[in-house]
């Protein structure tokens, strides 16, 4: 597969607490310079990270990151925050103790509620999934589905694994007509990635590939 292509599928990813403004900014002129679909980046560096690329890049953020455990209204005003601040994709973390409670509704209204404040934008769930069984992926395909989400994501890359091939295969058998797959967390070959975008992943979270390829020059 062409480095092209799988770098246009990146969400070049730096959601470490450390990291600092110039770490961030760095992260952007990278992104704009390999042509990666996004930056992905904490809350609090999305106001400075779209002032410095404007209309280059796309700027994605993280809501209720990483445990999913805040309450809706926080993870709603997040979003609301977020957008006001200049963000254009929101990659969201499910309440994962409700999904294993049972408490399907309240997993789907979160999801419809944070969809609805995006707007526009694009909305990733992200439902960590070395932390579920493999009805409680199932259960999350049909919920995201539901709720108009425009993908299902794996993983924070903060849990105790990443993505696997496995997992993003599911989704593609399972998540209804346009719900988007990506793969994040652990992603650290060039061969991974594309391994994850030919079984369905149409976004790929990662902070490695803009490196990998940087090195090969």
């Amino acid at each position: 597969m062409d480095e092209k292509k799988i770098l246009a599928a990146c969400d070049h990813t730096l959601l470490l607490q450390g990291a600092t403004p110039d770490e961030i900014r760095g992260i952007c002129d990278d992104a704009i310079k390999y042509g990666t679909a996004s930056v992905c980046i904490p809350p609090c560096y999305v106001k400075e990270a779209k002032e410095y690329v404007g209309d280059r890049m796309r700027i994605c953020t993280v809501i209720g990151f990483p445990n999913g455990n805040t309450t809706t209204a926080v993870k709603v005003y997040e979003t609301e925050d977020a957008i006001n601040n200049g963000a254009d994709e929101i990659d969201m973390v499910i309440n994962i103790g409700m999904l294993k409670a049972g408490d399907y509704d309240y997993v789907l209204g979160e999801i419809k509620k944070i969809k609805k404040a995006c707007k526009d934008r694009i909305l990733k769930v992200i439902i960590e999934t070395c932390l579920l069984n493999e009805d409680e992926k199932i259960k999350m395909c049909e919920l995201v589905t539901e709720a108009g989400a425009d993908y299902i994501k794996t993983s924070t890359g903060f849990s105790t694994s990443g993505a696997t091939f496995e997992d993003v295969r599911l989704f593609k058998k399972l998540v209804g007509k346009g719900v988007k797959i990506k793969a994040a967390g652990g992603i650290s070959s060039l061969e991974d990635a594309e391994k994850f975008m030919e079984l369905g992943a149409d976004r790929l979270g990662t902070s490695r590939v803009v490196k990998i390829i940087k090195k090969k020059q």
